[in-house]
């Protein structure tokens, strides 16, 4: 008895594995969300441009 081989099927079926796995790999790519004080980040930004203008004026 011959074997018939469902190839339309097989492809079917392999694309739709490897669209699965690429999905989860990019969810696993995604950085993870931490708690951010936004109190010291705006801190940051207002003493960094003072801090360059005194570095440009230097030279």
């Amino acid at each position: 008895m011959a074997v018939t081989r469902l190839k339309r099927k097989d492809r079917k079926n392999k694309a739709r594995q490897n669209n699965k796995v690429r999905v989860i790999k990019q969810l696993l790519m995604t950085p993870v969300i931490k708690n951010v004080d936004v109190e010291e980040l705006k801190a940051r930004f207002t003493s960094a441009p003072a801090a360059s203008a005194e570095v440009a004026t230097a030279e």
